[in-house]
């Protein structure tokens, strides 16, 4: 079918076929469309939407533009098994699962992104500690993943390259909130990457990608549907992130956290019940562990005996980072040099937070990008951001601002005074996991 005779279908609310999408992704990758053409049928997907069969091919042509891994040759003694989240603040649940998984056996090649808008990037937290090349060549990529379990890495130019165009074009012709399109841009890249099983973290709040609880659970839904029509066994998780997952937000502020999980010096809190419970989801769909209380146990020993936290050394020695950063992150990790206590206005509960002025508050503090190509300062954020329900006196932390300068720091506290609300009685606690949707590939 001509490109604009398929264009002119979808615009007026046919479906497509399976074969006239692919053609329609190959012209997108290989030029054969132009950027009005692509425009074009962005605004048509966004307008009529897609059904199920569509959203699939979509997903599959995406995969299949480009390089699609292969692990067999490796004769790799576990499943090859990955996350993903639609992001959020304080969520660096990557740097501690990834090495976690793969304590317990498993594989986990993860494709990772940078911080895009109020959410924070794997990358850009893992590029906070000195020498850690989130590109490396194939071959050490391949070599991390089947010696040490894991390696966190950044998208190659031959994973899914048609995404990066069509995401380009989506971005410049307000086409990006588009459940089909969303689905396939994030299935397409994760489901490259040969995975056997694939773990979906789904936000939901006001730091959340989507806009409401409901447009969260279609999108859960859909991507563990797609993604298992596709093939790959997938499960999604609701979880809440109407407060930072972890009591801190930045870079190297986060890495330090990650290595406080996997050094057991943070023996609970949210981050670590997020992780554990998406760790547990992934044993359980690698065949890694045969029931829930199995799985958590396993998680749990390897945690306690330093089997994860050897692995993330591992990982970050491998992809160029020091070989001590376990035992000496202090010396490693960039610190930012004003460091400045918000503290509470009054007394009272802290009833209310908005998490994505939080994380905007980063980002003016140099730890996000306002442009693609600003440099990220990975010393600067928040630390001991204090949590939904407890209780303040007057003059007591809020948080801990860390900035490049004063004036950076006394901007930051207004913002993280205005993005709360205390009162007088405690608000109910939020739910921290909130469904599990699971899909088995045919």
């Amino acid at each position: 079918m001509l490109p604009q005779e398929a264009i002119r279908a979808k615009r007026d609310g046919r479906a497509l076929p399976a074969a006239t999408i692919r053609e329609l992704v190959e012209g997108i990758g290989d030029g054969g469309l132009s950027d009005a053409q692509v425009g074009a049928l962005a605004m048509a997907i966004y307008l009529q939407g897609m059904d199920a069969a569509e959203t699939v091919a979509l997903t599959e042509a995406i995969r299949d533009s480009g390089e699609v891994l292969d692990w067999s040759d490796l004769d790799l003694p576990g499943p090859v098994l990955d996350k993903h989240s639609t992001g959020g603040v304080g969520d660096l649940v990557s740097l501690v699962l990834g090495p976690w998984v793969a304590a317990c056996g498993g594989h986990v090649p993860m494709i990772s992104g940078r911080g895009l808008g109020h959410t924070g990037g794997t990358l850009d937290k893992l590029e906070a500690i000195p020498g850690y090349s989130v590109t490396p060549d194939t071959a050490t990529f391949r070599r991390l993943v089947k010696d040490v379990g894991v390696a966190i890495i950044g998208q190659t130019g031959r994973l899914a390259p048609t995404d990066r165009r069509l995401y380009a074009v989506r971005d410049v012709t307000a086409t990006v909130e588009s459940l089909p399109l969303i689905v396939s841009s994030i299935l397409g890249k994760k489901l490259a990457c040969g995975l056997d099983a694939l773990v979906m973290d789904v936000k939901v709040g006001s730091g959340a990608f989507m806009p409401t609880a409901e447009a969260s659970r279609e999108l859960a839904s859909t991507i563990a549907e797609v993604a298992s029509q596709a093939g790959t066994s997938t499960t999604a998780l609701l979880t809440d992130m109407s407060q930072p997952l972890a009591p801190c937000a930045g870079n190297a502020v986060e890495v330090r956290e990650a290595l406080a999980v996997l050094t057991g010096e943070r023996r609970d809190g949210r981050l670590l019940t997020v992780t554990r419970t998406l760790a547990a989801e992934m044993l359980l769909a690698g065949g890694l562990a045969a029931d829930r209380d199995a799985a958590q146990a396993r998680l749990d020993e390897r945690l306690a005996s330093g089997a994860a936290a050897e692995r993330f050394a591992r990982m970050v020695a491998g992809l160029g980072g020091p070989s001590d950063l376990l035992e000496a992150a202090d010396r490693h990790l960039p610190t930012a040099p004003v460091v400045r206590e918000v503290r509470a206005e009054r007394a009272g509960h802290l009833r209310r937070m908005d998490t994505r002025a939080l994380g905007l508050a980063v980002v003016e503090l140099g730890g996000g990008r306002r442009a693609p190509d600003d440099p990220v300062d990975p010393a600067v954020g928040l630390t001991g951001i204090a949590a939904l329900g407890d209780r303040l006196a007057a003059g007591q932390p809020l948080a801990t601002v860390h900035a490049r300068s004063e004036d950076d720091a006394e901007r930051a506290e207004r913002q993280l005074l205005a993005a709360v609300e205390l009162g007088e009685t405690p608000a109910p606690a939020p739910t921290l996991i909130q469904d599990i949707i699971r899909r088995e590939a045919p």
